[in-house]
Order: C-alpha cells, then sequence, then structure tokens
C-alpha cells in the first residue's frame, strides 16, 4: 500500500488533513488545513509539494473553507458577505487568485483554480448553498481523477519503456534513473515518475513469480497471444536511483522514504554522482537504461520546468544514450505558453541553500534521537554555507524539448515527429 499525503473526509464535518513534508522522513504528523490561507501557508513552506498534489489541496481547501462558514465554524468572520451571493462570489475569486501566487511554477495549481473561478463566475446559483455543491464536486473529482491517471501514467510509462528497449533489443536487468520526489507524497497516490517506477516493479516482480511457478514446458513465443509474451520477457527492472535533490533534498527524504517504505530496490546518490555511476554501470548487469522525471509545467513545444538539477541529469542521459522521460498528467501541460523562455522560474529563500535540515542524530548510537513524550524525531538546522555569501536558489529548471525522448500522459507517451517537435495540441483534441 502506498503512502498517503492527503487525507480528505468527504462527508460533514469536512476536514483535510496533510502529512507534514518537512519533517519527514523521521517524523509522520498530519497538519490540518481549514482554509484557503492555510492551504496557501502549507504550500508556500513546502510542507506539501508536488504539482499534482498542491492543485489538490488548493482545491479541497475551498470546500473546506466554504463549508465552515456555512456551518458557521468562522461566526466572527469580517471577510465574505455571507448573504449577498454575488459579493461571496467576488470575495472567494479574490482569495483563489491570491492561493495561485503561493508557487507560481506549478501549473497545475493555477490551471486547477482558474478553472474553478470560471466555474464560479459563470455559475447562476443564488445562495451559497447552492454553490458549495458545485465547489465539492469540482474538488473531489480532480482529487480522484489525479489518482486514477497516476496509475495510467505508470503503466503506460513501463509499457512504453520495455518496448523500446524490446526495440533495442536489449535483455536482461535494468536500472533508472530519478530526481526529487513524484510518487505518493506528489500526488493523490501512486504517483508520477516515481508511478511509471512502480509499475515496473510490479512488473518485475509477476516476472520472478512466473520464474518460480513455471513448469518447464517449451513454448513456441510465437504460437502466444501478446500477454502471455509478454511474460517470457528476459527485460527485467532491478533498481532504481534516486539523486538526493539538493537544497531541499526531496530525494532523500521523500523518494528514498517511499522506495524503502515500498521495498522497491534502490540507492541513494548525490546529484554530483551521476555520470560517474552511468560509466560505471554502463557494461554492468544492470545497466541504466532510462531516466524518468516529473514536472510542474511542460510548454506548447515541450520544453519542461522541474526540480532544479533536471536539465544537467537531461544532458547527462543525451551523452550515454539513455531515454529521458518527462511523466506527468495532462494537467500540466501550459498550450498557452510557447517554449521555455516564458515559464517563470520561482526564486526561493536563501537559507534553504545554507543551511540543511534533519532528525538530529545522537553521535553515539548514529540514531535520530526522538522526543519522550511525543515519541517523534527532534529536528534541527545545520548551517553549511560561509555566513554573508550571497546565495542564488531558482527552485526550478527548464529542460529543453530536444532532449526529451518522450512526454508520458495518462493518455499514451507523447513523442516528436520527423522534425524533432511535440504535438502537444493533439492531446486536448
Amino acid at each position: 500500500m502506498s503512502l498517503q499525503a492527503i487525507r480528505f473526509t468527504r462527508s460533514e464535518p469536512y476536514q483535510l488533513r496533510i502529512l507534514d513534508q518537512l519533517l519527514l522522513p523521521y517524523t509522520e504528523k498530519y497538519i490540518e488545513i481549514n482554509t484557503t490561507v492555510d492551504a496557501y501557508n502549507a504550500i508556500k513552506k513546502m510542507q506539501v509539494r508536488g504539482a499534482p498534489a498542491i492543485a489538490i489541496v488548493g482545491a479541497i481547501s475551498v470546500i473546506v473553507e466554504v463549508s465552515h462558514y456555512l456551518n458557521g465554524k468562522f461566526k466572527d468572520q469580517s471577510f465574505y458577505d455571507l448573504i449577498n451571493i454575488d459579493n461571496f462570489k467576488r470575495q472567494l475569486i479574490k482569495r483563489l487568485n491570491f492561493l495561485i501566487t503561493s508557487r507560481p511554477t506549478a501549473v497545475n495549481l493555477s490551471n486547477a483554480i482558474n478553472e474553478l473561478i470560471g466555474i464560479i463566475n459563470n455559475s447562476s446559483v443564488q445562495s451559497i448553498d447552492e454553490l458549495f455543491p458545485i465547489i465539492f464536486e469540482f474538488g473531489t473529482e480532480l482529487y480522484d481523477n489525479d489518482f486514477k491517471n497516476n496509475f495510467k501514467l505508470g503503466e503506460n510509462g513501463k509499457d512504453w519503456i520495455l518496448n523500446d528497449l524490446r526495440n533495442q533489443g536489449f535483455n536482461g536487468d535494468f536500472s533508472v534513473l530519478t530526481i526529487c520526489n513524484t510518487g505518493s507524497l506528489a500526488t493523490s497516490g501512486y504517483g508520477t515518475a516515481l508511478g511509471v517506477v512502480r509499475s515496473l516493479w510490479n512488473h518485475s516482480k509477476s516476472l520472478i513469480e512466473d520464474n518460480n511457478n513455471n513448469d518447464g514446458d517449451d513454448h513456441d513465443e510465437n504460437q502466444l497471444p501478446p500477454n502471455k509474451r509478454a511474460k517470457l520477457d528476459t527485460i527485467k527492472f532491478s533498481r532504481v536511483y534516486p539523486l538526493e535533490t539538493r537544497p531541499y533534498n526531496q530525494g532523500a527524504r521523500l523518494t528514498a522514504y517511499e522506495l524503502v517504505y515500498e521495498k522497491i530496490p534502490s540507492t541513494l546518490i548525490t546529484d554530483s554522482m551521476v555520470t560517474y555511476l552511468t560509466s560505471t554501470l554502463k557494461n554492468s548487469s544492470s545497466p541504466i537504461k532510462v531516466c524518468v522525471v516529473g514536472a510542474d509545467r511542460i510548454v506548447k513545444n515541450g520544453d519542461t520546468a522541474n526540480k532544479i538539477g533536471t536539465y544537467q541529469l537531461a544532458l547527462i542521459c543525451k551523452q550515454f544514450g539513455i531515454k529521458f522521460l518527462v511523466v506527468a498528467p495532462k494537467t500540466t501541460i501550459d498550450l498557452q505558453t510557447l517554449n521555455g523562455d516564458g515559464i517563470i522560474v520561482e526564486q526561493r529563500p536563501s537559507i534553504e541553500l545554507q543551511n540543511v535540515s534533519g532528525g538530529i542524530i545522537n553521535n553515539q548510537t548514529n540514531q535520530v534521537i526522538r522526543d519522550e513524550e511525543t515519541g517523534f524525531a527532534i529536528n534541527g538546522k545545520v548551517g553549511v554555507a560561509a555566513p554573508g555569501i550571497e546565495v542564488w536558489n531558482p527552485s526550478f529548471d527548464i529542460t529543453p524539448h530536444d532532449l526529451i525522448d518522450g512526454i508520458v500522459t495518462e493518455d499514451g507517451v507523447i513523442v516528436k515527429d520527423s522534425n524533432g517537435e511535440f504535438d502537444l495540441e493533439s492531446l486536448f483534441k
């Protein structure tokens, strides 16, 4: 069972709780989101992160906020006009526009909230009670569709990778690279790029089980149907190498946490080890054959904004002939922006680069120190940079589309045409 970063109670009293990802991997603590301002703060502080999860938390926070006002939980509030529906809609939309500014690069959030704003503007309801079911339906559908689409993403990516390796004539075990966190913690569940890894691992386990249950009979592969023939493959995922993903360490703290939790074979590496690792494994029994990454925004020509370090990872993959796949739902695609030059790259606080956060370690036992009463790990920050040094800390970089081999969506894998261009508009026809 995958981890659950977002917990939403769909009946009264509506409740939204999110796993505080700043405390992972040593402490699992859920925090309550009651308003859109709570959601803004959690997104801004990166207590919740990952483009799909950000959009879901933003949308569901609207459900919870409006339900609280309807039920009189915020009796002394002065922001909303609870009598005049037109005033209420204007005030709500103002708060939604503010929510979008919490993470400007993550297009899923702006796509979802702008769609909700359009629905609110175009609704002909006469009361807040009539508006609430519309908001509720939008938020819950976003949550449910994300989970279903994540599974499709995983299967589509897995199938494309295995077919590509067959076409290359490859046999045996292979390894995968990934960066940042794109799993259950970044989505409603299952994950995007890490969902592909999860699907590859499930495929590998099925091959192992089939081999163990093999009755020893010889088979003519060409006489078998495709689903049975696939089981005779000798192509098998064996290990994933997640990058630590500095400076916020989402790979080390979150992806590694998920991989250990689900017992997927994995080895953590620093961001600077990729080239040497890849060259070392080139002629090994399990070479790196593919890299899967997520996306915070994919623009019309396929240029992709993702966690800082993704661009250099794509360059390394190009050097070694490793397939580079971007895995994201269609909600991440921005057809209004023509190329990567139009993407706003968020600048994060310098302190995130100057300090390292984590559980305080007992030097004698090398174990994290825990609070005797709560059992939670005691977290702290350690300064690692020279005081007074200037810092440049972009949260994302832009990978040019010419370095990307395929864009995996819930509707299939988009590859470039003979001119080296992606046709992402075809996904929406």
